[in-house]
C-alpha cells in the first residue's frame, strides 16, 4: 500500500452509505413545543472500504486460493477487439502474442489456445485475417459469399460435390476435422477452447430442474440437505445502560445555544481550515447565536407580505452549502431551529449530471420546500440552465431552485427520513453519556457535516456540550491526507471523528513524522465501524501509531443508520483493560445466516470487530431478514432493531415503507410480541455476542442472494481487492451488485483499471478474480466488466454512486472497455434437457372418420378448382405461349405491362401485340444466332424490367426453357457475379441473353478478377433484334414438359432449382386469378423481384394468363425514391399490390416522419384492397403492423396488409384476401413447440410470459390441400398440433432440378405419402413446420374458414438442450434489447449459441450489449449465449426477399471474415 502514486484521495469510496440530512419541521401546538424533522435522504451506493488496506489475512487466503488455481490454469479466450477499442495498448493486447511475456508464471494466450485444441504444449503463431469492412458490408445486396469462386470453377471440373442436391452457394473457409473441431481459424480455434473449457466438471455441483408439463416453469433450488442451521437458544431483547438525566442538560438546543451565547460569547464553537491547513475562521458561540437569530428574523419577517409570509413554522427549508463552508451550514441550521422551520440539508448539485442530484430535485419537490438557504459563493458556482440562469426564488440571501426533474426509483431511491424534535435531542444525551463529552473539549471532525455520524457529533453534540470542533474539509484531505493528525497535535484534541479511509490515506502518506504525539486523544470514532473490512484499517493504524502516543483502547468503532441514527458505539475502555475480543466467523456459516467461528488459517473468514454495546436507554433485538420479524437464535445472523427514543420517526410521505421499517413488532417463535414499543430496523446485519456486545456482519442493502445463500457486497469487494489490492484496480474503486436474470440474483463486478493496464492484464486480472472470488465464497460472478479510469457515477465525497452504476450497467450505459460473462458456472437453474420421446401419434393410433387420437385431422384446403364456374377463355389453352398468341389477335391493343422509373413516369409498356411480335424475334434470333434446339436451356439475366418479360415468352415461342438469374451488382461484383456463373453452370445454360450492358459486365477486367470469363456459355445481346418473323412458333407436345426452371438461394444458403411444367404454370396462374379475382379491366402494382417464387409468376406470367394490367415497379428504384410505390398505388387508383418485406421496411423507415407531406401531395391509400407480402417465411408481424399505423393516416384500411407463403416444392400455397375475412393474430406459448413431442399449441393471452404472436399466413389457394404431418414419423397430426406441412396441388413443382440427381431426396421432398390414414395420395413436403386451427369464421361457401399458422422452416431450426428454437424468436427478444441494436442473427457452432449484432452507435457502445444480449435470450428462452459477436452495421448478410443469410454469416464467421467490432466468448 505504501508504493501508490500519490494520497490524492478524490476518487476513494465513501465506506458508510452516503447520506444527504434532510430536516424538517412540524409544529406540534398541543404540546406547546415545536418537533422538528429532520430528514435523512439515504443515497444508495457503494459502502465498502474502497481504498482499505484488506485484512493481511484475508490476502493471503485470496492469494493461497489462487495458487491452487495456478496449476490447472484456466483456458479461457479472451475476447477480440477491433484495434480502434484497445486502448493505449500494443499490438501484443490485440492479437494473442505467440511468446510467452515475461511476467513469472503467466503462459501465452497461443499455448493455452493449443493446447486446448491440440492437446499438445507446442506453440504456433496464427495470423488474424480481417477483411476489410466493405466486402463485408457488400454481402448484402449479393446474397453469396466470395467464396462462390472457387465453388464455380470446381463445378467446371465437373468434380462431385455433395450426395445432396442443394448446393451451397458460400463453401466456408473453414475447413472441419471428422471430430467437428474446425482447423484454420482463429475464430474457431477460440470457440473449441471455449467449448472445452465448458466441458470441465464444474466444482458446485449442479442439480438442473424442469417441471415437464404445459407449464414448464422452472422450479426453486432445493436447500441442500447438509446446509449449516442454527442451533442456537431463542435471544432475548438486550437493553442498554439507563440514560441519566444530569441536571444541567439544556431542555432543547437552541436553549443551549441561548445559554452558551450569552455566558461564554467568547468561547470557540468552530474552526474551519483552508486549503492549506490555516484556519480560515473562527466561528464563536457569541456570533453563532447572533447570526441564528438573524437568519430565523429573516426567514419569518423578510420573505412574502405582512399578510402572505412566504415561510411559516413547519414549513421546510433547504440548506445548499458546499463540503468546506460549515460556519455558514450551522448558523443556517440554528436559525431554522430558532425560526421553527424544518432544515433539509443537501448536497450542492456540483453539475447537472452530479449522481443522484436528480433524485434530490424530486424530493425537494414532494417535500414542498419553498426557500433554498444558499452562501454567495456557492450560489455563484451552481449549475446553470442553458440561458446562464438559475431559476430563482424570491428570498434570502440567494436561493436555489429545485427545479430538478426526479423519480423515485426502488433501488437508489432517495428517502426523506423524519427525526422529531424529541428524538434529535434524545439522541444527543445518549451521545454525550456514551462518549462522555464534557464542556470545551475539542473534537475534530473529517466527515460530512450535513449528515450522519458527522453531523450527530460536530453540529448538535458538540453545541450542547459547547464542544469546540475543528473542522477539516474534504478538499484539504485531498491535498494533505494527514491534516488531521496534525490538527489533533495542534489542538490537543480529545476526540476526533473519522472513516476507515481517512485512517488507511494517513497511514499511505505517513513518513515517519517525528512531530506526531497522538496521546491527548481519548477517542477516535470510527463512523464505518460496522463494515467488517474496516478492522484492517484501525489494526494498520494502530501499529503505525502506537509509538506515537496512540493507545489502543482509544479506538472506538461504531455502527449507525440513517433510519436508526447511532445503532451503538464502543465506550473509551479504561487503560490497560484487555482489548475486546474478535470474531473469525466461516464466511460459509454466514452465507446460511449462521453464525460458525472458525480459525484464522481457513481461506475463506470474515474477522469481525465489535461496535460496542446498546446505547444508553434503548433496546435491541436481532429479527429475521425476511418475512415475519421474528427473533434470532443466538448463532444467527438477522437484522439488528432497537427501540428508543432517539431514531427517525418516518419516511416523508410513505406511509407503507414507514410501517415495514420504524413501525416493527418482533415476535418470539411462539408469535408472543417481544415489547408493547414499536423497534426500528437499522439496516445492519449482525449479532449480540458474548458480553451483550454488537457485531455487525454487513448491511441488508448490500446483502445478495444467490441460489438462496447470501452474500455480502462488501465481502466480495474485499476479496477483489486482495487479488492484486493496488496493482491493477485503479485506486481500489469496484462496485458489486446483484441484478436478477432467470429468477434468481446473479453477481455483477464492475472496477475500474488503471489508464496504463494491457488488454491482456485485464483479462489475467478478471480469471483471478472469478477464481478467488469462487474459492473464498464458492459463488459464481455472472458479469465482470471493467470501466475506464474515473468514469463510473460517483457521489458528492467521491465514492462509487453504486444505484446509478447498476441503473447504466441495466440501461447498456456503463460503457466498460473488457466485459467476461460467466452465465454458464453461474446458472444453475435451467430446466433439464428434454429427452427424446416417440412421436404422439404412430400407427397403432385408432383412426375413426377423419379423427386421430381423439382429434380433428390438421387438414385443409382451397375451392375446388373443378366445381367453380367461370368464363375463363385461357382455360382452354395448354400452354401460355397460345395464350398470349390468343390475346394479341383478340385485344391487340390492350396493355399488359407497365414500367414506372424512380421518378414514377413511365418508363415504357407493353400491349399484348407488342408483347407477341418482340417474343417472335427473340425466338428468330435463338434459332438463327444462337442454334438452339428444342428443350436448350437459356439463362436471362436481365434487370427487373420489360425486357425480361419479352426474352421469357421468346423462349417459349422457340420452344427453350428459360431460367430468370438477377444480374451481377455492377458495385460488386465480386460477391455477386459467382452467383449467376453458379446458377447459368448449374441449370445446364447452353445460351445467356441480356442487354448489351451487362453482357459488357460479364466479360469486364472486374469480372474477371472474380470468374472465369472464358468459361460463360454464348452470350446474346438482345439490344438490337433481327427484323424477320421466325418461319414457325413452336408448340410443345406434351404439357407435362419443362416449362421453365426456377432456381433461388434458400435462407440456409443452399441453392435450388426446381422444375415447373407448362400444366403446373397455367394451374399456378388460373389459381391466382380466381384468388384474386383478375380480369382485363384490373390494374395491379408489383413492387417485387422478378426471379423466383410468387415475384416471377405474378411479373410474367400472370398478366398474360388473367389479361389484367401489372404496374411494374423495379424495389431498387425506392432506394431513390422510397415513395415511388406508394404514390404509384395511389396515382394509378390500384386495388390489389405486391410487395416483399423488404421494400415494406423501406418504406416503414424512410417515410415513417412524411406521412404528412405525403397527404398534402394527394397520396391516398382508400381503394386499397389487398396489399400481400410475398414471403418465404413466418409473417413479420412487427413490420406488417406498424406499416398498417403509419399509413393508416393516408387511408390504408387496417385490414388491407395480408402476407402469402410459398415454399421450393409449391411456389404459393397461401395468398390472403380479404373478402369479408379478418386477418386473425393468435398468440401462442413459444415453449409449447418442442422438438420430439409434438405438443398441442396453446393459446395464450397477449403478453402472457414466453408468449409468441403468430398471423394467419393467408388464405390457401384453390386447388391447394394441405396437411399437417409428423416430420419424423410421416403420420398425420391432430389440429393445433405443431407439425410440418405439406401439400398436395395442380401446381407443385416436378421436383429439383440438380446436376447429379439424387432420387431419395427428390421423392421424399415431392413424392411422400402418410405412413397410415390416406396412404394413397402424393404429398410434397414444404419443410416448413406450422399448424391449422379451424376458426369461427365463415368463408363465401359457408364453410369454417381453417387458418394456416407457418412457424418456421425446419432446416433453420435449432436443436438445443432437447428443444427446438427458431432463430427469429431469439432475434426479437435480442433486438428489443437496446436501441443501438439495428439488427441480429443466430446460429448454433458445436452446441453454442452464437449471437451476431449490428451496432448503431459508437464502437464504445459495444461491450455493453454482451451482458443484456445474455439476460435477455436467457430470461426469455431458457438458453445461455456462447458468443456475443459486435459488427457494424450491414454485415449480416441479407438476400433479395429480405431474408438473412444465416449460414454465410456462420462461415464468415468462422473464417474470421467479419471483421467484428467484439466478440465475448461467454464462460
Amino acid at each position: 500500500a505504501a508504493q501508490t502514486q500519490s494520497p490524492d484521495r478524490s476518487d476513494t469510496g465513501d465506506s458508510a452509505a452516503v447520506r444527504i440530512l434532510w430536516f424538517s419541521a412540524l409544529s406540534k401546538r398541543s404540546f406547546g413545543c415545536v418537533m422538528i424533522v429532520f430528514f435523512v435522504i439515504t443515497l444508495n451506493e457503494n459502502d465498502s472500504l474502497k481504498t482499505a488496506v484488506s485484512p493481511d489475512v484475508h490476502t493471503e487466503a485470496v492469494q493461497a486460493a489462487l495458487a491452487k488455481h495456478k496449476e490447472r490454469k484456466m483456458a479461457v479466450p479472451m475476447p477480440s477487439k477491433r484495434r480502434s477499442l484497445v486502448v493505449q495498448t500494443s499490438m501484443d493486447a490485440y492479437t494473442p502474442p505467440g511468446t510467452s511475456s515475461s511476467r513469472e508464471g503467466s503462459i501465452s494466450m497461443e499455448h493455452w489456445i493449443n493446447r486446448a485444441i491440440h492437446g499438445t504444449s507446442s506453440t504456433t503463431t496464427t495470423t488474424t485475417s480481417s477483411t476489410a469492412s466493405s466486402s463485408s458490408s457488400s454481402t448484402r445486396s449479393g446474397g453469396s459469399g466470395a467464396a462462390g469462386g472457387r465453388l464455380a470453377d470446381v463445378l467446371a471440373q465437373h468434380v462431385h460435390i455433395s450426395s445432396r442436391t442443394w448446393i451451397k452457394v458460400c463453401v466456408s473457409v473453414c475447413v472441419c476435422s471428422p471430430s467437428g473441431v474446425p482447423v484454420s481459424s482463429r475464430v474457431s480455434a477460440k470457440i473449441q477452447q471455449l467449448v472445452n473449457t465448458l466441458k470441465r466438471p464444474k466444482r458446485p455441483p449442479l442439480r438442473e430442474f424442469f417441471v415437464d408439463d404445459f407449464e414448464e416453469l422452472l422450479e426453486v433450488q432445493q436447500p441442500d440437505p447438509n446446509q449449516p442451521k442454527a442451533e442456537g437458544a431463542q435471544m432475548v431483547a438486550m437493553g442498554g445502560e439507563q440514560l441519566g438525566v444530569v441536571t444541567n442538560w439544556p431542555p432543547s438546543l437552541e436553549a443551549a445555544l441561548q445559554r452558551w451565547g450569552t455566558i461564554s460569547p467568547k468561547a470557540p464553537c468552530l474552526t474551519t481550515m483552508d486549503t492549506n491547513g490555516k484556519p480560515l475562521y473562527v466561528l464563536t458561540y457569541g456570533k453563532l447565536w447572533s447570526r441564528s437569530v438573524k437568519v430565523a428574523y429573516n426567514l419569518l419577517h423578510k420573505l412574502g407580505t405582512k399578510q402572505e409570509p412566504l415561510v411559516r413554522p413547519g414549513d421546510r427549508v433547504a440548506l445548499v452549502f458546499p463540503n468546506n463552508d460549515p460556519a455558514a451550514f450551522m448558523t443556517a441550521f440554528y436559525g431554522c431551529l430558532l425560526a421553527e422551520v424544518v432544515p433539509v440539508p443537501i448536497e450542492v448539485p456540483l453539475t447537472r449530471k452530479d449522481a443522484g442530484s436528480q433524485q434530490i430535485g424530486f424530493l425537494l419537490g414532494s417535500c414542498g420546500v419553498t426557500v433554498a438557504l444558499t452562501s454567495d459563493t456557492c450560489h455563484k458556482g451552481l449549475p446553470k440552465s442553458p440561458t446562464g440562469e438559475i431559476p430563482q426564488f424570491k428570498g434570502l440571501t440567494s436561493n436555489l431552485s429545485t427545479h430538478l426533474h426526479g423519480a423515485l426509483t426502488c433501488d437508489g431511491s432517495v428517502l426523506g427520513v423524519t427525526v422529531m424534535r424529541i428524538a434529535m435531542l434524545t439522541h444527543c444525551q445518549t451521545l454525550t453519556q456514551s462518549c462522555s463529552y464534557t464542556e470545551a473539549e475539542t473534537i475534530v471532525n473529517v466527515l460530512d457535516f450535513k449528515k450522519d455520524v458527522g453531523l450527530w457529533h460536530a453540529i448538535l453534540t458538540s453545541v450542547m456540550n459547547m464542544m469546540h470542533v475543528i473542522s477539516i474539509p474534504y478538499a484539504l484531505m485531498k491535498v494533505n491526507p494527514l491534516s488531521w493528525i496534525q490538527k489533533v497535535c495542534q489542538y490537543k484534541a480529545k476526540v476526533a471523528c473519522v472513516k476507515s479511509r481517512d485512517m488507511h490515506w494517513a497511514l499511505v502518506a505517513h513518513r515517519d513524522q517525528r512531530d506526531i504525539n497522538l496521546s491527548s486523544l481519548r477517542m477516535l470514532v470510527v463512523a464505518d465501524g460496522s463494515n467488517p473490512w474496516s478492522i484492517s484499517s484501525c489494526d494498520a493504524f494502530l501499529n503505525v501509531f502506537q509509538s506515537k502516543g496512540l493507545k489502543p483502547e482509544v479506538i472506538c468503532p461504531c455502527a449507525s443508520s440513517p433510519e436508526a441514527l447511532t445503532v451503538a458505539i464502543r465506550r473509551p475502555l479504561e487503560e490497560g483493560s484487555t482489548p475486546p475480543a474478535r470474531g473469525i466467523l466461516s464466511m460459509q456459516g454466514l452465507s446460511h445466516g449462521v453464525i460458525r467461528v472458525d480459525t484464522e488459517e481457513k481461506l475463506s473468514v470474515l474477522t469481525l470487530q465489535d461496535v460496542g454495546s446498546v446505547m444508553p436507554g434503548a433496546v435491541m433485538c436481532v429479527v429475521k431478514p425476511e418475512g415475519v420479524p421474528q427473533l434470532c437464535k443466538t448463532d444467527e445472523i438477522g437484522e439488528l432493531c432497537v427501540c428508543t427514543v432517539a431514531t427517525g420517526t418516518s419516511y416523508y410521505g410513505l406511509a407503507g415503507m414507514t410501517k415495514n421499517t420504524f413501525e416493527v413488532f418482533p415476535v418470539s417463535n411462539i408469535g408472543t410480541p417481544v415489547s408493547e414499543f414499536p423497534f426500528t430496523r437499522t439496516g445492519l446485519l449482525g449479532f449480540i455476542g458474548p458480553g451483550a456486545l454488537i457485531f455487525v456482519a454487513g448491511k441488508m442493502d448490500g446483502l445478495m442472494v444467490v441460489g438462496g445463500r447470501r452474500h455480502n457486497a462488501d465481502d466480495i469487494v474485499a476479496t477483489a481487492l486482495a487479488v492484486e489490492p493496488m496493482k491493477f484496480v485503479y485506486r481500489g474503486r469496484i462496485a458489486v451488485f446483484s441484478i436478477t436474470v432467470l429468477h434468481d440474483e446473479r453477481i455483477v463486478v464492475v472496477a475500474e483499471q488503471r489508464p496504463d493496464s494491457t488488454e491482456e492484464d485485464s483479462f489475467q486480472w478478471m480469471s483471478r478474480v472469478l477464481q478467488a472470488i469462487d474459492s473464498i465464497h464458492q459463488v459464481g460472478v455472472y458479469c465482470l466488466a471493467l470501466v475506464p479510469s474515473n468514469t463510473l457515477p460517483k457521489t458528492p465525497l467521491g465514492g462509487i454512486h453504486l444505484s446509478e452504476t447498476k441503473q447504466l450497467f441495466l440501461e447498456g450505459a456503463l460503457h466498460p472497455c473488457n466485459v467476461l460473462m460467466c452465465p454458464h458456472t453461474c446458472v444453475t437453474n435451467l430446466p433439464k434437457p428434454r429427452q427424446k420421446q416417440p412421436g404422439t401419434i404412430g400407427p397403432a393410433s385408432v383412426m375413426v372418420g377423419n379423427l386421430v387420437s381423439g382429434k380433428r385431422i390438421a387438414q385443409a384446403s382451397g375451392r375446388d378448382l373443378g366445381q367453380i364456374e367461370d368464363n375463363d377463355q385461357a382455360r382452354k389453352f395448354l400452354f401460355l405461349s397460345e395464350v398470349l398468341q390468343w390475346r394479341a389477335q383478340t385485344t391487340p391493343d390492350h396493355v399488359l405491362y407497365t414500367l414506372l422509373n424512380s421518378r414514377g413516369t413511365i418508363a415504357s409498356s407493353l400491349t399484348c401485340v407488342q408483347l407477341h411480335k418482340r417474343a417472335e424475334k427473340i425466338a428468330t434470333m435463338l434459332a438463327e444466332r444462337g442454334h438452339l434446339q428444342d428443350g436448350d436451356h437459356v439463362a436471362l439475366v436481365y434487370p427487373p424490367g420489360i425486357d425480361l418479360i419479352v426474352a421469357f415468352y421468346g423462349c417459349l415461342y422457340a420452344g427453350c426453357v428459360p431460367i430468370t438469374v438477377r444480374p451481377p451488382h455492377p458495385q460488386n461484383i465480386a460477391t455477386t457475379l459467382p452467383t449467376v456463373k453458379m446458377i447459368v453452370e448449374v441449370s445446364r445454360s447452353v445460351c445467356v441473353m441480356t442487354t448489351q450492358l451487362i453482357s459488357k459486365l460479364l466479360k469486364s477486367k472486374e469480372a474477371l478478377a472474380a470468374v472465369d470469363v472464358r468459361s460463360w456459355p454464348p452470350v446474346l445481346d438482345t439490344d438490337d433484334l433481327p427484323k424477320k418473323k421466325p418461319p414457325l412458333l413452336y408448340k410443345p407436345s406434351n404439357p407435362d414438359t419443362l416449362a421453365y426452371l426456377d432456381f433461388s438461394v434458400s435462407t440456409t444458403g443452399m441453392l435450388a432449382g426446381v422444375k415447373m411444367s407448362h400444366t403446373a404454370t397455367s394451374a399456378f396462374c388460373r389459381s391466382i386469378k380466381l384468388q384474386c379475382e383478375l380480369y382485363p379491366s384490373r390494374e395491379v402494382a408489383i413492387c417485387l423481384d422478378p426471379y423466383c417464387g410468387l415475384g416471377f409468376v405474378l411479373w410474367c406470367l400472370c398478366s398474360v394468363y388473367s389479361g389484367h394490367q401489372s404496374i411494374l415497379i423495379p424495389p431498387s428504384e425506392l432506394e431513390v425514391n422510397p415513395a415511388l410505390w406508394l404514390s404509384a398505388v395511389s396515382q394509378y387508383k390500384v386495388r390489389d399490390t405486391f410487395c416483399s418485406y423488404s421494400v415494406m421496411e423501406l418504406c416503414t423507415k424512410g417515410l415513417g416522419l412524411q406521412t404528412d407531406s405525403l397527404k398534402s401531395r394527394g397520396l391516398d391509400l382508400s381503394r386499397v384492397r389487398t396489399c400481400v407480402v410475398v414471403a418465404e417465411e413466418r409473417p413479420r408481424i412487427a413490420l406488417t403492423q406498424s406499416f398498417s399505423k403509419l399509413f393508416k393516416d393516408l387511408g390504408l384500411h387496417p385490414r388491407a396488409v395480408s402476407t402469402s407463403f410459398g415454399c421450393r416444392v409449391n411456389l404459393a400455397i397461401c395468398l390472403q384476401v380479404s373478402q369479408g375475412l379478418t386477418t386473425s393474430i393468435l398468440v401462442f406459448s413459444v415453449f409449447i413447440s418442442s422438438l420430439f413431442l409434438f405438443c398441442r399449441v396453446r393459446l395464450v393471452e397477449r403478453g402472457s410470459p414466453h408468449s409468441l404472436p403468430l398471423m394467419e399466413s393467408g388464405k390457401i389457394l384453390p386447388g391447394v390441400r394441405i396437411i399437417i404431418a409428423n416430420p419424423e414419423t410421416k403420420g398425420p397430426m391432430g389440429e393445433s398440433h405443431l407439425g410440418e406441412i405439406w401439400v398436395h396441388s395442380g401446381h407443385n413443382a416436378s421436383g429439383y432440378f440438380t446436376v447429379y440427381g439424387d432420387e431419395a431426396l427428390q421423392s421424399d421432398h415431392f413424392s411422400s405419402r402418410l405412413s397410415f390414414g390416406d396412404t394413397q395420395t402424393v404429398w410434397a413436403r414444404t419443410g416448413y413446420l406450422g399448424f391449422l386451427r379451424r376458426t369461427e369464421l365463415t368463408d363465401a361457401s359457408g364453410e369454417r374458414h381453417d387458418a394456416l399458422y407457418v412457424v418456421g422452416a425446419l432446416e433453420e431450426a435449432m436443436e438445443l438442450r432437447g428443444m427446438r428454437y427458431h432463430p427469429i424468436d431469439i432475434e426479437t427478444s435480442v433486438i428489443r434489447t437496446h436501441k443501438s441494436i439495428t439488427e441480429c442473427a443466430v446460429f448454433t457452432w458445436t452446441n453454442l449459441l452464437v449471437v451476431v449484432v449490428e451496432l448503431d452507435g459508437s464502437e464504445q457502445e459495444a461491450l455493453d450489449l454482451v451482458p443484456l444480449v445474455t439476460n435477455v435470450v436467457l430470461e426469455e428462452h431458457y438458453l445461455i449465449v456462447g458468443v456475443v459477436v459486435v459488427v457494424d452495421i450491414g454485415v449480416i448478410p441479407i438476400n433479395s426477399r429480405g431474408e438473412k443469410q444465416r449460414m454465410h454469416l456462420r462461415d464468415g464467421f468462422l473464417a474470421d471474415q467479419l471483421d467484428p467490432i467484439y466478440v465475448a466468448y461467454n464462460m
